[in-house]
Parts: structure tokens; C-alpha cells; sequence
């Protein structure tokens, strides 16, 4: 299938977990990529498996976005897909959080996929097309203990998506929110480890209690999220537009 043949799709958090299921089935549809994250040595192993661009960025910097999107547009031309997948989920007791981890939070979830949106959109309206997927979570839905960072940062994220779809819904560009619970990545196998650490839970125990709201019973897949990303960026999605779409087996 060569449905996206020769759109640039540009990839936050690329390296690994969602952003690199995405990139995976974006470069099967014939995208052109460019990966974008911090660590730079993983982007580089995913990158080489892809033929894709990968380009080191804090998207929470104004000037290292404005920077990565210069170089993606050197090696592959304007933007025509956003996929805004940086994240970052620390978690703490509001009670006793510190004002830098909610800041972190909400720089790098919130503020990112906004400087990146910014970044991107010129070219897609001079195009008269595009597609930007924000990876929110079943926590920009609804709220979880403990997260209240990252609740918010999701939040903030879905209404971003919607108020943006408003802006775009005439010049040929849609914007989505993907809302997936628990999936299947290197986060959760680490939550998991810090649970059990924490608890007396082992940490297959604990991988179950991630999931237990889950009525499928199981983790959510990264290629699973990953279809839908790749299906909201083809002209067959082109009447979804300010959808926050929950991928949570009925969770929400």
C-alpha cells in the first residue's frame, strides 16, 4: 500500500515504543520519515532500519524545534504528517510534588506537541493537506491517582487537538488525539519494575494491576495504536477532525 507515497511524516518520540510502531506502518504506506527525539543513538538504530531522517530535538525548547524541522525540511521537504508521541510519564502524590516535575510534565507533553504543531502547520497549509495525530491517553479522559501531571498534560492535549481541529477544519488539515490505556512499551515495563520495587507485588503482578480496568484484560499493543495513527493520516479519514479516540479494550 502506497497510499501516503512521498509525504513527509515527521515523528516525535520515534525511536522506540508508539513513535516507532508509527514510523514502521507510515513507511510501509510510502511516508518519507523523519524520527525526532532526544536520544539520539537509539534514533539512530531505528532510523537506519527505516531509511528514515533522524534528528536529535527537546520539544520542549522552542529553538531545538525550530531547528529539527529546518534540518527535516532540508532532507525531506515540507511537513505533510505530525505524529506528536513525546512524553513522559513521572507520577507522585500532588501532596508532595515538586513544582519541577509538573513543570517537566507539562513542558515536554503539552508545550512540545504545541511547538511542534507550530512548527509544522505552515506547510501544510501551503499544501492544502495534512494530518497531525497527537498520542494523548485514556488520561486525558478521565483522571488517575498520583498522575495529576500527567492528567493534565493529556488534558491539555485532547482540548489543544479540538480547539486546533476548529482552525483547520477549511484549509485541508485535520487534527486527532489517539487515547490509548496501558501499552505495551519500555514505560510500562519500568512502571511495572517501580511498582514492584515499591511493593510486595512481583512484577508480573504488577503488569496485571496496569491493566486490571482494562475489560479486554491485557496491555494495549504498539502497533494496535499504531494503525489507527496510520488510518487517521489517509484520505479516508479526511471527515475525522477533533475526534479524541479512547483504545483502551472499553475502559472509557
Amino acid at each position: 500500500m502506497s497510499d501516503l507515497q512521498g509525504k513527509h511524516a515527521f515523528i516525535t518520540g520515534g525511536g522506540t515504543g508508539i513513535g516507532l510502531a508509527a514510523a514502521r506502518v507510515l513507511a510501509a504506506r510510502g511516508a518519507k520519515l523523519t524520527l525526532a527525539a532526544r536520544n539520539f543513538a537509539r534514533l539512530e538504530s531505528a532510523a537506519a532500519e527505516l531509511d528514515a531522517f533522524p534528528v536529535s530535538v527537546d520539544v520542549a525548547n522552542e529553538s531545538s524545534v525550530a531547528a529539527a524541522f529546518e534540518a527535516a525540511r532540508a532532507h525531506n521537504g515540507p511537513v505533510s504528517i505530525l505524529v506528536n508521541n513525546a512524553g513522559i510519564t513521572p507520577s507522585a502524590p500532588l501532596h508532595t510534588m515538586e513544582l519541577s516535575m509538573w513543570n517537566e510534565v507539562l513542558a515536554i507533553n503539552l508545550t512540545g506537541a504545541f511547538l511542534c504543531a507550530r512548527a509544522a502547520i505552515a506547510d501544510m497549509y501551503a499544501a492544502k493537506w495534512g494530518r497531525i495525530v497527537n498520542v494523548a491517553s485514556i488520561a486525558g479522559l478521565t483522571g488517575g491517582a498520583y498522575i495529576s501531571a500527567y492528567c493534565a498534560s493529556k488534558h491539555g492535549m485532547v482540548g489543544m487537538t479540538r480547539a486546533l481541529a476548529k482552525e483547520t477544519a477549511k484549509r485541508g488539515v485535520t487534527v486527532n488525539a489517539i487515547c490509548p490505556g496501558y501499552v505495551e512499551t519500555d514505560i510500562v515495563a519500568n512502571a511495572a519494575r517501580n511498582i514492584a520495587g515499591k511493593t510486595q507485588l512481583s512484577e508480573e503482578e504488577a503488569r496485571a494491576a496496569l491493566y486490571a480496568n482494562n475489560p479486554q484484560g491485557r496491555l494495549i499493543k504498539a502497533e494496535e495504536v499504531a494503525s489507527a495513527i496510520s488510518w487517521l493520516c489517509t484520505e479516508g479519514a479526511a471527515a475525522t477532525n477533533g475526534a479524541a479516540i479512547p483504545m483502551s479494550g472499553g475502559e472509557v
